[in-house]
């Protein structure tokens, strides 16, 4: 603010000030979430990527990736628990369309369609749901593989049984070359509770100096508005 016979109100500070503490608390939001998804099997974390000017444009200078490094891999008992032990996700089917997870923990349902916990159909490979007819009623029968087939052994007929191979694709769609499915397993999330804990140090640091600067501005702003109403 200048005073030259007349009041010229410079923004740049204050409003410089508010970008970072919104800019900041948009990566502490981020960073928040990545902790509540510690516990959630396949949860990948999200990563706070600020291009360049934010210091103009604020908080459109905020975007998310997604660290794709695989977690760790946990045994299970369940035959039907599939961990991805290489990059991509499993397609599967909901009312509002085609989603993904790395979430493999499946079941079956009557009809032998293979199921998310949640209820929706896992795709195979030629973009349809996944069904297994006539499954064994033991389900330790069936067995994947590393490509994603799924099949069993057919004792009456002495020869395995296909069921067809599930399909794995990368974030963009495109089907993932080199799969490695584990049966057996579930992978954790990728998130590692000191990391987050550590990024948020210098953030919450950042952000207090922002809100001391932006008291100091907002005093000053005030006192000499009250200067000027005096006769």
């Amino acid at each position: 603010m200048k005073v030259y016979g007349g009041i010229i109100f410079d923004e740049k500070g204050i409003s410089t000030t508010l970008r970072g503490m919104h800019m900041q608390q948009t990566i502490i939001n981020t960073v928040n979430k990545n902790v509540l998804g510690f516990g959630k099997v396949g949860y990948q974390r999200s990563v706070p990527v600020i291009s360049s000017f934010s210091e103009v444009i604020g908080v459109h200078a905020y975007s998310e990736a997604k660290d794709t490094s695989i977690g760790r891999v946990r045994a299970t008992d369940n035959p039907l628990d599939l961990a991805l032990a290489c990059e991509g996700y499993f397609q599967y089917k909901t009312p509002y369309g085609i989603k993904l997870t790395r979430d493999g923990r499946f079941k079956l349902d009557k009809h032998g369609n293979l199921l998310t916990l949640e209820g929706h159909k896992v795709m195979n490979i030629g973009g349809q749901p996944m069904k297994l007819k006539n499954y064994p009623e033991d389900l330790k029968k069936i067995r994947v593989s590393h490509e994603g087939d799924i099949t069993y052994l057919d004792q009456d007929k002495g020869k395995y049984i296909s069921f067809g191979r599930l399909s794995v694709v990368s974030n963009d769609g495109s089907y993932v070359k080199d799969v490695d499915v584990r049966q057996g397993y579930t992978e954790d999330s990728n998130v590692r509770l000191n990391t987050e804990v550590m990024q948020l140090v210098p953030i919450r640091r950042n952000f207090e100096a922002n809100r001391q600067l932006f008291i100091a501005q907002n005093d000053k702003l005030s006192k000499t508005i009250q200067e000027l109403g005096r006769p």
